[in-house]
């Protein structure tokens, strides 16, 4: 999903830079808004497995300082859950930020649009 995310957000960008005049640019606001909430929809369902396998680890830590005994495989469950719970955290958060910047994109891409269509009211009139 990252190297997904993250070559989208490459494509779009050498898009909006390149400024072709041969770019359908309603076509492309069309399906980055699509993007987007694929995105969008993806980001939730981290949100919720973050938060679970947070919650899990928070109960695993509980468990293991109120045992009377420190039991090395509930140590090393422990740790290994962190180890997940910070894989996760950095997905979600590599999610979050890319999709904050789509928003950004959407933005340059209706902006495209506008003078396209603004462009075309001008030379009609002509």
């Amino acid at each position: 999903m990252r190297r997904r995310i993250l070559g989208y957000r490459r494509q779009i960008e050498e898009i909006l830079a390149a400024d072709s005049p041969d770019t359908d640019w309603n076509l492309l606001l069309t399906e980055h808004f699509t993007q987007i909430s694929f995105f969008q929809h993806e980001r939730l369902v981290h949100l919720i497995v973050t938060v679970t396998f947070a919650l899990i680890v928070v109960l695993l830590m509980h468990i293991l300082f109120s045992a009377q005994e420190s039991s090395l495989l509930l140590l090393t469950i422990f740790l290994a859950a962190n180890l997940f719970l910070c894989g996760y955290i950095l997905h979600y958060y590599i999610l979050e930020t890319n999709v904050q910047y789509f928003y950004t994109q959407y933005d340059g891409i209706l902006a495209k649009c506008q003078a396209c269509q603004a462009s075309a009211k001008q030379g009609g009139e002509n």
